[in-house]
């Protein structure tokens, strides 16, 4: 049965040509398996290698090993063998075919290049910038971040019957006064909208608080302590600055202590020890050389520390006084100006009254918009704007009015 035993054997390894890339002193197994039809007028299946198209020979590189099964109704045989390659020269690599029944198959083995770790270092070194980006830009950004989801998000801290955003207590020394009143004190208050309650005393001199510090405390929202030196060369900061801070804590939440880096402090001072073991329960503040600019880290640590400013339109005048175009009907002036001089119309910032609330709490308040001046010799009446009822000069005024009964008439 010529026709039957022609079949072409069913290849089960390898299914099709491979390449191979065996690093050099290795060894690799080439596996040839097929099933080939059997039978009595069928010629006995073998297995043949070539290696660059020439028969294999008999040197120490290789070693063969052939195996075959037959099935149960004698129908097909399965022929194995496995060629072991030991690739100890160059030599060895090229081209190694496997043949059963003029079907073949090849292993091409090729010499593995040099490993090239370009690809890594260059992933590495994408990944490191990528980090140290994330840290400068979490440096430089950090406060920024906080402060626009401070001002976003928040705690609304309003109608809590607080009168001060802060109570800032310093030593009644000359350093501390120019540093409260002329660099804390304006920065807070005429930049960032703060109102603040100064005080040069003892914050806690004696064992227990007198009644007028809590009182002071209890109309405040936070607590600022200037920690200078004549602060810290106080004695009961040495001596009970401990019970002092507990009882800080108590009374306000989270209290802001400013340090200075340009004085020369005893660096085991035990207060400052102490708000150094306690970082979690205060803020600690240090005030370098270069904080004194308006946009520096210092005060965007501050302004974290301290409430949410909230920002609204202030209340209008009364309705009545608007129809007349006067805010405050007693700045109507009736009379001429001096000659020289040109007066300024603006909107009086509190048309609810000398007694009021002048704005709000805390917030910056809006700057009045500006008009031009008011030239020599016009007829129609004009508005200026004076902040405190003291310095109003009504003896300008010719038509005052008073509200009389009529017993007085």
């Amino acid at each position: 049965m010529p026709g039957v035993c022609d079949r072409a054997p069913d290849f089960l390894s390898p299914s099709e040509d491979q390449v191979l890339r065996p690093a050099l002193g290795s060894s690799v197994a080439l596996n040839c398996t097929a099933w080939v039809v059997s039978g009595p007028h069928c010629s006995l299946p073998s297995v043949q290698w070539l290696k660059d198209g020439l028969p294999l020979g008999n040197g120490g590189h290789y070693s063969l090993h052939e195996h075959s099964w037959v099935k149960a109704n004698l129908s097909e045989v399965l022929v194995s063998s496995v060629l072991g390659v030991n690739v100890t020269s160059a030599e060895v690599y090229g081209a190694f075919t496997c043949s059963i029944q003029n079907i073949s198959f090849s292993f091409t083995l090729q010499r593995a290049g040099p490993t090239s770790h370009v690809a890594a270092v260059l992933a590495s070194l994408l990944v490191l910038l990528a980090l140290l980006l994330a840290a400068l830009l979490y440096v430089k950004c950090r406060l920024n971040v906080l402060l626009w989801y401070q001002d976003a998000y928040g705690e609304v801290e309003m109608n809590d019957g607080k009168l001060y955003d802060a109570y800032v207590s310093y030593s009644d020394c000359p350093e501390d006064r120019k540093f409260v009143n002329f660099i804390l004190k304006p920065q807070l208050e005429r930049r960032r909208g703060y109102k603040l309650f100064l005080d040069d005393r003892d914050l806690l001199p004696r064992a227990e608080p007198s009644a007028d510090l809590l009182v002071n405390l209890s109309r405040c929202r936070r607590l600022i302590v200037v920690l200078s030196d004549a602060f810290l060369s106080r004695a009961w900061c040495s001596h009970s600055f401990r019970e002092g801070l507990c009882r800080l804590l108590e009374l306000t939440r989270r209290p802001i202590f400013i340090t200075f880096e340009s004085q020369r402090r005893d660096p085991a001072h035990p207060a400052l020890r102490l708000l150094r073991q306690h970082r979690h329960l205060v803020t600690l503040l240090l005030w370098r050389p270069g904080s004194v600019t308006p946009s520096s880290d210092f005060w965007k640590e501050v302004q974290l520390a301290l409430p949410r400013k909230v920002r609204y339109r202030p209340v209008e005048g009364d309705p009545q006084t608007q129809l007349q175009d006067d805010k405050d009907p007693m700045l109507i002036l009736r009379g001429r100006v001096p000659e020289g001089r040109a007066l300024d119309s603006e909107v009086d910032p509190d048309p609810e009254g000398d007694l009021g609330v002048r704005g709000p709490v805390f917030g910056e308040p809006s700057a009045p918009p500006h008009t031009s001046g008011v030239s020599l010799g016009e007829s129609r009446s004009s508005e200026v704007d004076v902040s405190d009822l003291g310095s109003r000069n009504y003896s300008a005024r010719t038509d005052f009015y008073c509200l009389v009964s009529k017993d007085d008439m």
